[in-house]
This record gives structure tokens, sequence and C-alpha cells, in this order.
């Protein structure tokens, strides 16, 4: 699955601090968290392809580490983006 352009520039737009500001943490979180929805929904349908299961835990565990570090560096940030993306721990 591969993301168009015009979505991911949406996506650090309103996460990034600009749409060309790739590199931010909260920008890569909410664009991993995409990439996670679609996974499982094609996981729904296709519960044997363990391909793309393995890709979905890798991509969780990525998730999981900047948010531990955003965690660290600015709680108040975490909370905001927990909330705004609907992720729980």
């Amino acid at each position: 699955m591969t993301l168009s352009t015009e979505n991911k520039q949406a996506i650090f737009e309103k996460f990034g601090k600009s749409k060309g500001d790739t590199g931010s943490t909260e920008g890569q979180v909410a664009l991993f968290t995409e990439r996670i929805n679609h996974l499982t929904g094609h996981l729904k349908q296709n519960q044997k392809d363990f391909a793309t299961e393995r890709a979905l835990v890798t991509l969780v565990g990525k998730r999981r580490k900047l948010l531990d570090y955003l965690k660290n560096k600015d709680i108040l940030k975490y909370r905001e983006l927990i909330k705004e993306l609907g992720i729980r721990k």
C-alpha cells in the first residue's frame, strides 16, 4: 500500500509543522497510524496474509517507540496526539 503524495502532505500539514515537515515525531506517528489502519482493514479480509501481519507488527512497534520518545520529551504533545488520533495505550 502506498499513500499518495497528496494524502501524505495532508497528514504532515495537519500533524507536522508544515506539509514539507516529514521528520517531526507527530507527523511520523500520524503517518504510521494511517498505514496501520489500512493494514488492519486488509487483514480483516485476508486472515492468512502473514507477510502483511508481520509488516503490521513492525509498524506498531515503530509507532510505539516514537510515542515513547514523544512521551519522554513532551508529555502534553503526547497526550494531545493520542487524543487526536484516537490511539489508546
